[in-house]
């Protein structure tokens, strides 16, 4: 099989992992006709990553289990965050709301008179509009982009463009303490000009996602006001992150 750059690599190894529930470093070497030094990089970070869990020799498929306990601990740690988050949100405001499972749960806890909401989520777009605390609703249109589940692209950029906002609400799916909030999708355009017509800028993001180095990054410190978390996050990496000038807030479960 023909070499692929690292974030193709990682993602067929992520899928083969899945497929198969085992795999050997010896079986991936040859399968991408590369190293076995670069094969046990690839399985250390996707191991960072949630993806599944080094053995000896190779990598193994998270047990049921262990997979469960997570997404009941994730359920709770978006709750909470996004509890927090909505008390930041005053009546009237004009806000972006972007797609993902955080800012969902940040959707449901809306309570506010007078929002004008922006979403780049059909889905979100479907609550929104349902919502009882009848929000007027604007979509970003674009093209739809399968792996996100949100609309993308020059069209969706022009439209956002053509507004202003207050506040921009904003997952990730990981954070390198050195540069910003990282993502796997390649697709970052629309996240940073939500940024740049948003006055204030707020990432939703559990704690465990923090340390995350995905091969994108999507915002910058400097792009970013404030960092709404769990109360596991580590006192050493706040700290980290308030030396970049961002504001945390510590969401209590």
């Amino acid at each position: 099989m023909s070499k692929r750059n690292t974030q193709q690599r990682r993602q067929i190894i992520a899928n083969l992992v899945q497929e198969q529930g085992e795999v050997s470093v010896e079986y991936l070497a040859h399968f991408f006709d590369t190293s076995e030094v670069t094969i046990r990089k690839d399985l250390t970070a996707l191991e960072e990553s949630g993806f599944l869990l080094r053995r000896y020799g190779g990598a193994i498929k998270i047990p049921t289990e262990l997979i469960e306990e997570s997404q009941e601990q994730l359920s709770k740690q978006k709750l909470a965050i996004a509890n927090e988050a909505v008390n930041w949100i005053a009546d009237h405001n004009r806000i972006i709301i972007d797609s993902g499972s955080t800012t969902g749960a940040l959707v449901k806890a809306l309570h506010q008179t007078g929002l004008v909401v922006m979403t780049n989520s059909l889905a979100l777009a479907n609550e929104l509009t349902a919502h009882e605390c009848e929000p007027t609703v604007l979509m970003t249109g674009g093209t739809w982009d399968t792996r996100s589940e949100s609309f993308q692209g020059k069209v969706a950029e022009q439209v956002l463009r053509s507004y202003n906002f207050d506040q921009l609400f904003i997952g990730a799916d990981g954070l390198d303490l050195a540069q910003g909030t990282t993502t796997f999708n390649e697709l970052v355009g629309l996240s940073r000009v939500m940024a740049e017509v948003a006055r204030e800028v707020i990432v939703l993001i559990e704690s465990q996602k923090i340390g995350r180095k995905m091969p994108n990054v999507e915002l910058t410190w400097q792009q970013i006001d404030k960092l709404i978390t769990d109360d596991e996050l580590d006192l050493q990496i706040r700290q980290e992150i308030e030396a970049q000038g961002v504001e945390v807030i510590i969401a209590s479960s």
